[in-house]
């Protein structure tokens, strides 16, 4: 069989993981499943999206909420003061967050490593303090939605379905957009600079463009994520919107997955979310859940570095062409 039919083999496999994770709320008819499906699905939104940045490239950012959470602010500014709607809302969540990210690409994607690592999280605190004393987005009290506002959707219940079926086709096309960066020639660039930046620049890679435009595309998600988890919401604020924690949880997700697979993020970020559900109601680790993810993800470094879908490749051959 040829290649070809093993990726898209692949794209399939990671696209029924997403609808499998979907539909088990419709099926059982239960609003809690809808809700643990939300929070899954987020986070594999999420994690697909940092992905393509930290998988592709190798850069590793810190501060990927902040895309998240300046998304959220638009989108949320943009439904509860010139009252569009919530899909005119995620539109410019992701936009504002593209934008975001092509600004910050450009001043420092030029840094690698630790100097990278730490430039994002210095961002992601410059861009809350900045929120934090912005007047228009309600400054450290953050903004709260007119609950008048879910009446065009047909009341408080409908707006929560609906914003459970965009999650699902968000999802959706996250997944295939990280499987169409890895499989095109433009992700073979990407790749190339994970492995040796110099040795790609040398091979013709114009390695500034397409790290620059990796950040865009893996910003773009996370800011319509943001405009709707707000929306669903009902409330915004600084503390809400810029976790650190989220952006370290995003990269847990992906190193116990598979960093640089389309199935891996899926995979941990699934995974992470029922860890995650456990220990907040364990009376025993409630209180120890990021110093757990630390060591989770100091376990993935040390023992399975790829992750979940590298173990799978490296331990059985044969499935290596059906996880990319």
């Amino acid at each position: 069989m040829s290649k070809k039919f093993f990726q898209h083999t692949s794209l399939w496999l990671s696209l029924g993981t997403v609808l499998v994770i979907g539909l088990w709320p419709i099926v059982t008819h239960n609003a809690l499943n809808r809700e643990t499906a939300f929070t899954v699905l987020s986070a594999v939104a999420l994690a697909s999206s940092l992905n393509i940045l930290l998988g592709y490239t190798g850069y590793v950012s810190f501060g990927h909420v902040v895309f998240f959470g300046f998304g959220g602010y638009v989108g949320f500014y943009t439904i509860n003061v010139l009252g569009w709607n919530i899909w005119m809302a995620m539109l410019a969540g992701g936009i504002a967050a593209a934008l975001l990210a092509y600004l910050l690409g450009v001043a420092i994607l030029r840094l690698r490593g630790a100097y990278f690592a730490l430039a994002t999280i210095g961002i992601n605190e410059a861009v809350r303090a900045f929120i934090n004393n912005f007047a228009p987005f309600g400054g450290p009290t953050g903004m709260t939605l007119n609950f008048k506002v879910y009446k065009a959707y047909g009341g408080a219940m409908h707006a929560l379905q609906l914003v459970f079926y965009i999650m699902v086709g968000l999802t959706l096309i996250v997944t295939i957009l990280s499987y169409w960066v890895r499989t095109s020639k433009f992700g073979l660039g990407l790749l190339a600079i994970r492995e040796d930046e110099d040795a790609a620049e040398v091979m013709g890679v114009i390695t500034p463009s397409a790290k620059n435009w990796a950040f865009v595309l893996s910003a773009i998600i996370p800011g319509m994520v943001g405009a709707i988890f707000f929306f669903k919401n009902g409330t915004i604020e600084p503390g809400l919107a810029f976790p650190l924690r989220t952006s370290i949880e995003m990269i847990v997700m992906i190193m116990l997955g598979g960093q640089g697979t389309v199935l891996g993020p899926i995979l941990g970020a699934a995974g992470y979310q029922a860890m995650r559900d456990y220990l907040l109601v364990s009376p025993l680790f409630k209180n120890l859940q990021l110093a757990i993810s630390g060591i989770l993800l100091l376990l993935i470094v040390l023992f399975i570095p790829r992750g979940l879908v590298g173990w799978l490749r490296q331990r059985y051959p044969k499935v290596r062409r059906w996880l990319i």
